[in-house]
């Protein structure tokens, strides 16, 4: 098969144990991000198989139009908001998706926490330019966790809380509460009353309809001054502008966030303010989670080519 992997930005795919399962196939990875029609269609047109990185190039109705070799699309993971379904199924594309891993990204959620609480990235930038103890920063033991979607990564984080003695305080919907009474975890009386108890609140949800927008200004200005909101899920999540506006006020006082509305990300206006601190999207980017993911992956085109039954069909 001619199979194409756009969007390694890191340039590792090539190195992963996985990839010798594609040996015998022409496979082109591309190590940058295109978003023009015209140049995907350049770079699809010869794919019977697309391997998508997680959620990193859109594949739309205008775009299944211009490529009528392609059969089959394998997604890293097992989300594929990204794929239009509807139009796969009228081209005759098959999508098939695979597992995924919840503890890279709690352990990521975890390492901002504790960067923002303590001021690390600060720190370290004061050290190398011969500034010493310029911060003071503020410890988790005994302070309020806020987990606002107690799903396979909320629930990690939430142990890591418990770890370091902080009180955990959960909110969600119906299913989230029960599990989180299950696990012994103090519940919310509203979303509002989340976000004003918290002293560190990690967004944990999956991005819909129902979520997309979620967080307003208005739950953003009850929260304290001293406080950190961690965004390691999606962006969207937020209110348009609400988290810049609400870290110009000093409502939160930090915020620590991995994801961003459009990647990879060039400039934006959160990267300007001192109380915030940003990596770009690193929650899933580490080897055992590619690893784990690759090797789905590319299972799944193999299966596909070798015309085996099929049961892991995104949608």
């Amino acid at each position: 098969m001619n199979i194409v992997i756009p969007d390694d930005y890191q340039d590792c795919v090539r190195g992963l144990d996985a990839f010798a399962l594609l040996n015998g196939h022409k496979v082109t990875i591309y190590n940058d991000t295109v978003g023009e029609l015209d140049a995907l269609v350049e770079r699809f047109k010869e794919a019977d198989a697309l391997v998508l990185i997680r959620e990193r190039t859109p594949i739309t109705a205008e775009l299944l139009a211009r490529l009528p070799k392609l059969k089959v699309i394998s997604q890293t993971g097992g989300g594929a908001a990204h794929v239009d379904l509807d139009a796969c199924r009228q081209h005759g594309v098959t999508v098939m998706t695979g597992k995924g891993s919840p503890y890279a990204a709690a352990e990521l959620t975890w390492g901002l926490v504790l960067a923002a609480m303590r001021h690390i990235p600060e720190e370290v930038d004061n050290l190398k330019a011969g500034r010493w103890q310029r911060t003071l920063g503020t410890g988790l033991r005994g302070r309020t966790l806020g987990i606002f979607g107690y799903g396979k990564i909320g629930s990690l984080v939430a142990r890591y809380g418990q770890a370091f003695e902080m009180k955990v305080l959960v909110w969600g919907r119906e299913g989230t509460r029960q599990r989180a009474t299950e696990a012994g975890l103090a519940v919310a009386e509203s979303q509002e009353a989340l976000f004003a108890q918290s002293d560190v609140l990690s967004l944990h949800l999956r991005l819909n309809e129902a979520t997309r927008g979620i967080v307003t200004a208005a739950h953003l200005a009850l929260m304290k001054p001293t406080s950190l909101l961690v965004n390691t899920s999606r962006a969207p999540l937020i209110a348009p502008g609400a988290l810049d506006a609400a870290l110009k006020a000093g409502q939160p006082g930090r915020a620590a966030v991995d994801v961003f509305d459009e990647e990879p990300v060039i400039n934006h206006p959160l990267l300007a303010l001192p109380n915030l601190i940003a990596t770009p999207h690193l929650g899933y980017v580490e080897k055992d989670s590619y690893e784990l993911y690759f090797h789905d992956a590319f299972n799944n085109v193999l299966a596909f080519d070798s015309n085996q039954p099929i049961t892991n069909l995104a949608g």
